[in-house]
């Protein structure tokens, strides 16, 4: 159902200040994208907003993940400090959907991008002490992944930080 983690994120209160921290120490470059567009919200199963930006460098062989939540209201998806999610390409997004919850990880948060792609926390903190994500991989996002990862080869730590 889910292959081993492609991601690991990190709930931060500013993601360009913490994308240049962590460039620092080996992870990078940093792609910076603000108040990313998603639709088809629910929180805890009830219509919401998720208005959050993300920073995305290679760490090693994984995705790091830098993200806050800017709405975060009477009830975050996302804390200020610490690993909020580590994420996972899903064979099939429904299907692992379900087994996720038969496995006792409720759904947190659905949405999905401006282009219709779907992508769920579920919650695995009495087990691991994070959130899962998933979402099926895509060829758009493989190719984001890929281009992450191809900015990384090589990378003389210049231009650290970089917005979309």
């Amino acid at each position: 159902m889910l292959g081993g983690p492609v991601q690991i994120a990190y709930a931060v209160d500013d993601v360009g200040i913490a994308a240049q921290r962590w460039s620092t120490r080996g992870a990078g470059p940093f792609f910076v994208r603000e108040h990313i567009d998603v639709h088809e919200v629910r929180v805890r199963g009830t219509s919401a907003t998720f208005d959050h930006s993300s920073a995305y460098g290679q760490w090693g062989a994984v995705m790091v993940e830098l993200i806050h939540q800017h709405d975060a209201g009477a009830d975050p998806v996302v804390g200020t400090s610490g690993i909020h999610h580590v994420a996972f390409f899903a064979d099939r997004f429904d299907d692992a959907a379900v087994a996720l919850i038969a496995d006792g990880y409720d759904e947190v948060l659905y949405a999905e991008t401006s282009t219709g792609m779907p992508f769920a926390f579920h919650d695995a903190r009495h087990d691991h002490g994070h959130l899962i994500e998933i979402y099926e991989q895509t060829p758009p996002l493989a190719g984001f992944y890929r281009m992450v990862r191809d900015a990384s080869v090589g990378w003389d730590g210049t231009d650290p930080v970089r917005w979309l």
